[in-house]
């Protein structure tokens, strides 16, 4: 499947109000001259290197493995990128060509805070202009990401409209970038939204799955019998998975099974609950009622809380390419607490899930298996969720105590 394509089987194209027609032709033609240029790459190349640490490190997680039934796994600690997690890799190069088309201003959307936080660093790095939108919701138990956005001078706009979560992110921003198009590009954070946002993030996503497949060759010499990586909209699960498509290898997506199966409950698109629409400009698999209207949706999670899916991810789905299960909240907060025990690693709450996924199906697996996971970020930006769950006491008398030192002024 070529990159430059506008739809994957059924799904895809570009779906756009008038305004944005001129925005998109730009878009769409620097991308293509950009992707033909050696010192575009070099440049980003670069800058994976010094700025953003790259390569990851597959990590074999013994400990784990054993526990599991002896299988080699391998965790790809995308955590350790600057900033925490994959998204990095798609807004740094995003930036690189709102520069390359002499725009000033970049905006984001964001849920978990991840993306709005790679974008607000890399525009610091280029000396660009940024704005992020986010749902009220998401502010709240992502502060940590809120705060480093604003450390990196960013402004952050709170959405208090619908779900005040990361689909209405998505229509603020889309919103904003009709009022001021001819100075500012829109760093769409995942491999979904209108042509050529699926590809061109999946590109530059595809850093991912490059290096998982050298690293596992290096290591193993062969290729793995499957990956796993969670999916919101899907930018670390295909970055992960494109290398391997053509490849013997099984790709496992963990979808948000949230706290129960009804309406709102949950984000998982791929299990029958969804339904082909055209929504945010693009055609794809979303949860949504009888008239077309996105439903709510839940999860522990605020970066898999979303009602649709990426159209390359809603077409291997339905071609069978790519398996798509369903993690609950526990089972993702379970998984954080033994990553954390088993191996000193603490993966941000998306990343989790596939981590659990992976934790109920390597037992059933040959004891020789050689699995990896894609662990898409790190944990820390969780704290004001996983606290109040895992030491509720503790956490709350945290909390009183610095407000307390906060109003006698000694901090």
């Amino acid at each position: 499947m070529r990159h430059d394509e506008r739809y994957y089987g059924r799904f895809g194209g570009r779906y756009i109000p008038e305004v944005l027609r001129p925005a998109f032709e730009e878009l769409e033609e620097a991308w293509k001259a950009a992707r033909e240029d050696s010192d575009f790459w070099k440049e980003l190349e670069g800058l994976h290197r010094d700025f953003i640490g790259r390569p990851t490190p597959l990590y074999p997680a013994p400990r784990l493995g054993k526990e599991l039934g002896g299988h080699r796994l391998y965790l790809k600690l995308e955590g350790l990128a600057n900033t925490g997690a994959h998204k990095i890799n798609n807004a740094l190069g995003q930036a690189l060509l709102a520069r390359r088309m002499g725009k000033k201003r970049v905006i984001a959307e964001t849920g978990a805070g991840q993306h709005g936080l790679a974008t607000a660093a890399a525009a610091a790095k280029l000396g660009l202009e940024c704005e992020v939108f986010m749902g009220e919701i998401d502010m709240a138990r992502q502060h940590p990401n809120v705060f480093g956005m604003r450390m990196f001078g960013a402004k952050v706009s709170p959405v208090l409209e619908g779900t005040r979560t990361l689909t209405d992110a998505v229509n603020a921003a889309m919103k904003s970038w009709t009022e001021r198009v001819s100075d500012t590009h829109y760093i769409l954070g995942s491999a979904l939204g209108p042509h050529p946002y699926p590809a061109m993030v999946r590109e530059l996503q595809s850093v991912i799955g490059k290096e998982i497949r050298k690293e596992i060759l290096a290591r193993e010499g062969r290729m793995p019998d499957a990956i796993y990586a969670c999916v919101g909209g899907g930018s670390n699960s295909i970055g992960a998975f494109s290398a391997f498509l053509d490849e013997q290898v099984e790709l496992i997506g963990a979808e948000a099974g949230g706290r129960g199966h009804k309406p709102g409950e949950h984000a998982a698109r791929m299990g029958g609950a969804a339904n082909v629409g055209i929504a945010q400009s693009y055609k794809s698999l979303f949860l949504q009622d009888a008239d077309g209207s996105l439903l709510p949706t839940h999860s522990v999670s605020a970066g898999l809380d979303y009602a649709g899916i990426g159209p390359e991810l809603a077409h291997l789905g339905e071609t069978g390419r790519v398996r798509f299960e369903s993690v609950s909240d526990e089972e993702a907060l379970a998984a954080v607490k033994r990553t954390a025990r088993a191996e000193g690693i603490l993966p941000a709450l998306e990343s989790a899930h596939a981590l659990a996924l992976a934790y109920r199906e390597l037992p059933a697996m040959p004891p020789d298996s050689l699995v990896v996971v894609n662990v898409s970020g790190r944990g820390d930006k969780d704290l004001f969720i996983t606290a109040p769950r895992f030491d509720r006491e503790d956490w709350l008398s945290f909390l009183k105590s610095e407000v307390a030192r906060i109003e006698r002024g000694e901090v």
